[in-house]
Order: C-alpha cells, then sequence, then structure tokens
C-alpha cells in the first residue's frame, strides 16, 4: 500500500512540474497603437504586468496572431534583460520608454537562444511581436507607442 501512495506522489509531483512547464494561460488583453510612417498599427496586447507572467512570457507558445503581442509592464523605469529560453516563436521586442517612445528594437530574437537582451537605458515596458513586423510595418525607434499605461491611450 505505501508503494502505491509512494508512486501517486511521484506522479502528482511530475505532473504538477509538467504543467508548469507549459505556455501560460491567455493573460488579459488590451489595445495598443503605434504611430508608423505608414499610418497607426495596432495590436492586440496581452499584458504580462506582475513577476510571475513576466518570468513566462510568451515561452512554450507554437503562435501568435499577427496583430498580437505581449506588452511587459514594469510600472517603473528600470533597466531590464530578457532572453529567448524555452521560446519557439521568433520575436521583435520592442523597448519603450515612459513617455510612451520608443527606445530601441531588437528584432528577430533567436528562439531558444540564452544570450541576453538588455535595454540601452531604463524603460518603463517591453513589446514583443512575431519576428519582422517591426520592419515590415515600418516600427522604428522614436516612434509613439499609445497605451493606457503611457497615459496616452487613444480616446483616454
Amino acid at each position: 500500500m505505501r508503494l502505491f501512495l509512494a508512486i501517486g506522489l511521484v506522479m502528482t509531483v511530475l505532473l504538477g512540474c509538467a504543467a508548469t512547464a507549459g505556455p501560460q494561460p491567455l493573460l488579459p488583453l488590451s489595445s495598443l497603437t503605434i504611430d508608423t510612417p505608414h499610418g497607426p498599427v495596432r495590436f492586440a496586447v496581452e499584458m504580462a504586468a506582475d513577476a510571475r507572467s513576466q518570468e513566462t512570457g510568451l515561452m512554450f507558445r507554437t503562435a501568435m496572431a499577427p496583430d498580437a503581442g505581449m506588452l511587459f509592464d514594469f510600472h517603473r523605469k528600470l533597466f531590464v534583460a530578457f532572453w529567448m529560453k524555452d521560446t519557439i516563436l521568433p520575436l521583435d521586442l520592442i523597448f519603450i520608454r515612459a513617455d510612451g517612445t520608443i527606445s530601441a528594437i531588437t528584432a528577430n530574437a533567436v528562439p531558444y537562444s540564452t544570450r541576453k537582451i538588455v535595454s540601452a537605458e531604463p524603460i518603463r515596458a517591453v513589446l514583443e511581436i512575431n519576428a519582422g513586423l517591426a520592419e515590415s510595418l515600418g516600427i522604428e525607434p522614436m516612434a509613439r507607442v499609445h497605451h493606457a499605461i503611457f497615459g496616452n491611450a487613444p480616446g483616454g
């Protein structure tokens, strides 16, 4: 009987670990707009606004809609570092200042890489979108990002 209970406990622990080794559930969604020379570009972004959701981010996700992304809100200005460990999708990382302007873009971050991608200055947020979109949509440093966290959301 003890052996059966021990096996059940081990199976429970293993299943629990497997559950945490997958993508996180869909996070709260909001709308974000970026000004480009070609006009505004809109994204439906998941909000990674706490340490737990930011640690997982887009890890283990196998697809993302072309108009989707994840916005990491750090709630204050700070230097940040990202990596692509366990991230299947190639991504563009857009570093955004507290005033909503783009500081820098790291294009085509390599899936599974453990190389650190570091902000060049203290930033408020990072937007992750599918790789290549920043260039194809004309998103560039100094462009304005509109979202509630920057106090400049359209209509608000």
